[in-house]
């Protein structure tokens, strides 16, 4: 598939919502449904899939380096998920760069955040837990960090980070990783973070609100680092469990051997394994 940049960021969207490019064609779950919330620039969409009986809720951002992607392409995970924990999964169709560049995401997380929060009893129960892949495992970061520094709240019980960006000023892997076409390139990393960051620097990039490498991490949840050893951010997940676990938090670091950026959406071994990984870590955290 061309190149987003190139050809536009609505053209791609449109053709991976049609099965076309490196993922699986997306399967629309006949349970999950839309609902709406206010968020910060008007309704915020969210998808949601709920098990046969919900304890509560897994805030859930997708990937697509703040550019690609969409709510409703991954409602297998979601069900996956929700019927593993019993938490209604709830992913936010927050709004893409370059169209809306930061802080129009993670504004939207944020308010996600906020409603889940106050309606969480809604939902079966008190148990919350956040997570996302990619650029929503960043975007998951910033929402714990957003929800601490400005309404002085850490509602989760635990965080399932897969394959997160972390640095976008990007670490040595992913300066390093070249043009080798596993998904996500180099190349990739630096056109996604100058669409949602236009005109900043790679050290403006690494200020903390932005790269959650740098954040002060204290007092945050346990949390889950999934990784594969093929992927251009094997360092994001690497130095991110490092400086989580040093603040005093627990966390857990998954690594896939060979396993490329992304692998979760291919029917491979490691994906099943990482996956039920993944909903005994949540269900062990939030008990």
């Amino acid at each position: 598939m061309a190149n987003w940049w190139d050809v536009g960021a609505q053209k791609v969207r449109d053709a991976r919502a049609n099965g076309h490019g490196v993922f699986p064609a997306p399967v629309k779950s006949e349970r999950a449904r839309w609902m709406e919330i206010d968020g910060p620039a008007g309704k915020v969409k969210l998808r949601v899939a709920a098990p046969a009986q919900s304890r509560g809720v897994y805030l859930h951002m997708h990937g697509g380096g703040h550019v690609l992607g969409a709510a409703d392409q991954q409602d297998r995970l979601l069900e996956i998920i929700a019927d593993s924990t019993g938490l209604t999964a709830v992913s936010v169709e927050y709004r893409l760069a370059p169209e809306n560049p930061y802080p129009a995401g993670p504004d939207d997380c944020e308010a996600a955040a906020l409603w889940v929060g106050d309606h969480i009893r809604d939902f079966g129960g008190e148990a919350l837990a956040i997570g996302g892949e990619s650029a929503g495992a960043h975007l998951a970061a910033l929402t714990m960090l957003r929800l601490r520094e400005k309404h002085g709240r850490m509602p989760f019980k635990a965080a399932n980070l897969v394959f997160g960006v972390f640095d976008l000023g990007m670490t040595p892997s992913a300066r390093a990783f070249g043009d080798e076409r596993l998904v996500l390139r180099t190349l990739d990393i630096v056109k996604f973070g100058d669409a949602f960051l236009p005109g900043l620097s790679d050290a403006e990039k690494r200020a903390p609100h932005l790269s959650p490498l740098y954040a002060d991490l204290k007092g945050l949840c346990p949390a889950l680092f999934t990784i594969g050893t093929r992927d251009a951010l094997l360092d994001d997940s690497l130095f991110m469990h490092a400086r989580w676990v040093a603040a005093g938090n627990a966390g857990e670091l998954a690594i896939y051997p060979g396993a490329c950026h992304g692998f979760i959406a291919f029917p491979y071994a490691q994906t099943f394994a990482s996956l039920k990984q993944q909903t005994e870590f949540l269900n062990a955290a939030l008990g």
